[in-house]
């Protein structure tokens, strides 16, 4: 799985040094290229409809991007530039898209144009997947304008991802195209045995589920491997917004289902792009707090990756054992006990020493000397910094931590008198 940081917000194209440092510098390693940087809603819902007035087409930096696609190399190359000689890669880019309360159906043409040169630029860039939104409201259509993009994407090594889309009515976000996953997962499959290969897959926005109030499990079980990659986003659920995940809360609780979200892209066994787009809060802290703020947002991606791949985490060791006899301990029993059993589990408490505790033996931590060579010891006890002082000073290694929070089962009855 690749965390990818979205430049918008970040990184001005013309002047792009200072943004790309700043995410350089955060631990990221991967970026998606924003092509609406380019070519924005407002642009191309306009087209046609601003005069040129008198201002001397030579003079400008870019021509407009929407009536010269071709411009598109030339906008971008300080950007690709730094990128390069900052070893950041560009596995995905999002293609220019028109407003979700579009008035325009006569730009087919020109969003073709448009899209075409975008899938270019990527395989000249080596950016394998672009996502490209549906637009209009008929399936048919909609099955047209990706097939006649299809062969540019085969030529250019190109997946092209749908995405899940809202509408505004009446100043309410409402579900609209691919916003149901099993009608989902059928489009992509329809577009792909159309095109004769797998070119098609899709990319799922969180912002928009919650703006939808989607459930994100059923969503993401529904499509599946087709998902290729994941906007984290968050936002009230009733206004668009892209905010650091775990940001937009209502009297301590989340307003997007980040439960959900995790838990079925885990059971969809996600292994694609997982990115992390948040202008909205990047742009109301001062440039001199963007490197902290970004360092953040790195460790909540790495956040979600590690609750994606928890399986893939216990799998890596040839034993467990646990260190905590309480309900986290209980939970990691109850939900990957029989695929992953461990060897016991040790508290620091002296009266659980010698006991019980739902089947596992409860040990000292003394006996965490003597565990198998390859063996991982998991904490599971939310005090993780402490202990993991605590054994790190026993010269104790494969140390990682266990988390609850978003397990597979659904409901959990707390422990009594632990």
């Amino acid at each position: 799985m690749d965390i990818v940081c979205s430049p918008a917000g970040i990184v001005h194209p013309l002047r792009p040094v200072q943004g790309i440092m700043d995410i350089v510098n955060a631990g990221f390693k991967n970026i998606s290229l924003e092509l609406d940087m380019c070519c924005s809603g407002y642009e191309l819902e306009h087209f046609g409809k601003i005069p040129n007035e008198d201002e001397d087409a030579g003079e400008r930096l870019f021509l407009p991007i929407s009536e010269h696609p071709s411009e598109i190399p030339r906008f971008f190359e300080k950007m690709y530039a730094a990128c390069c000689e900052n070893h950041l890669q560009i596995p995905i880019a999002r293609a220019p898209y028109l407003p979700r309360d579009t008035k325009r159906g006569d730009l087919t043409e020109r969003m073709l144009m448009l899209h075409k040169e975008c899938i270019r630029y990527c395989g000249r860039v080596g950016c394998g997947y672009i996502t490209i939104r549906p637009f209009y409201a008929d399936w048919a259509l909609n099955r047209g304008y990706y097939l006649e993009l299809a062969e540019t994407a085969r030529e250019n090594h190109v997946m092209i991802l749908l995405e899940n889309q809202c509408r505004d009515k009446n100043g309410h976000m409402q579900r609209s195209i691919c916003s149901d996953g099993e009608e989902a997962a059928e489009w992509v499959d329809a577009l792909n045995r159309a095109a004769g290969g797998n070119r098609f897959g899709f990319c799922m926005d969180a912002g928009v589920c919650s703006l939808c109030g989607q459930d994100m499990y059923e969503f993401a079980t529904a499509l599946g491997n087709r998902i290729k990659a994941v906007v984290l986003r968050d936002c009230d659920g009733q206004h668009e917004g892209a905010m650091l995940p775990f940001t937009c809360t209502r009297f301590g609780q989340p307003q997007t289902d980040w439960l959900g979200l995790i838990r079925g892209l885990r059971e969809a066994g996600f292994d694609g792009q997982l990115i992390l787009h948040i202008p909205d809060t990047v742009i109301t802290f001062s440039p001199l707090l963007r490197p902290q703020l970004l360092s953040l947002a790195r460790a909540a991606a790495e956040y979600f990756k590690w609750q994606i791949e928890i399986e893939s985490l216990l799998k890596k060791y040839e034993s467990i054992v646990l260190f905590g006899a309480g309900n986290m301990c209980r939970n990691y029993l109850k939900c990957y006990g029989e695929r992953y059993p461990p060897l016991f589990t040790c508290d620091n408490n002296p009266r659980m020493w010698g006991t019980d505790f739902f089947g596992l033996e409860v040990r000292t931590p003394e006996a965490l000397k003597s565990i198998p060579e390859g063996c991982g010891v998991f904490i599971c006890n939310i005090y993780y910094r402490e202990i993991e002082r605590q054994l790190r000073d026993m010269g104790i290694k494969n140390i990682e931590f266990f988390n609850d929070e978003y397990m597979p089962s659904f409901y959990f009855d707390r422990l009594k008198g632990v």
